[in-house]
């Protein structure tokens, strides 16, 4: 079957609107609100600080500790039970590794950086809008990053390649889909994060990461414009 035109009117290669606010969590160190159509992520970094049990530190850097949440009622489907799960580990496991080939902690051995995330409402995309939120609250706590790391889904849905799926084309039923959220370094295009849920073609993948570059490079400016409105303002 063909995928003729998308539920919200957008056209396949654009996403949702987004907004990017820095500082907006007044007792962190570093924090920011990261909202893609109805996905709407907060992110609060919490550090240096020590790191205990002593164990777990690293003499040679700090380390990067990520805490992520929903709250009950975010989702569209049912109520979120609150707390640590499997699929919230497994995610700030992610969110961490997309984000330390940007940051650099070598300057804060033995310590830890807390980064919590939580998330309102959602309507798919919350990785990517995690790494988005997560990134412009690092910058925001002024640790050294050599450039933001910038995500957000691509996927197929039935024949068409699409950008930033919503949660009505992840739950397409009338033929095949497929979301892989990619996180990348605008400014040197190393992609940090790239998973794949459901089937598609190499040939649909390396055509989709080519109309894709300048979607994370518009996101990633806005960002930057984020941080930049911080301090200037």
């Amino acid at each position: 079957m063909a995928y003729k035109k998308r539920y919200d009117g957008r056209g396949f290669n654009d996403t949702r609107p987004i907004e990017a606010t820095a500082g907006v969590i007044k007792n962190a160190d570093g924090s920011a609100h990261f909202k893609i159509g109805k996905t709407e992520a907060y992110a609060a970094v919490y550090g240096p600080r020590s790191l205990h049990p002593r164990f777990m530190q690293d003499p040679k850097k700090g380390v990067l500790r990520c805490f992520y949440g929903m709250m009950p009622f975010s989702g569209a489907g049912d109520r979120v039970r609150p707390g640590p799960n499997r699929r919230s580990k497994e995610l700030c496991l992610v969110i961490q590794k997309a984000l330390m080939p940007v940051l650099d902690l070598s300057a804060y051995p033995n310590a830890v950086v807390d980064l919590f995330i939580d998330f309102p409402q959602t309507d798919a995309g919350t990785r990517c809008a995690a790494i988005c939120a997560a990134s412009i609250a690092l910058a925001d706590a002024g640790f050294p990053m050599r450039d933001m790391v910038t995500a957000v889904s691509l996927g197929k849905v039935e024949d068409k390649m699409v950008i930033d799926l919503d949660y009505q084309e992840e739950a397409h039923e009338d033929g095949d889909v497929a979301d892989i959220p990619l996180a990348m370094v605008p400014s040197t295009g190393e992609i940090t994060l790239l998973q794949a849920d459901g089937f598609f073609t190499a040939d649909d993948l390396k055509g989709g990461l080519a109309d894709i570059q300048p979607v994370v490079e518009e996101i990633a400016e806005q960002m930057r414009a984020a941080v930049r409105a911080r301090y200037e303002g």
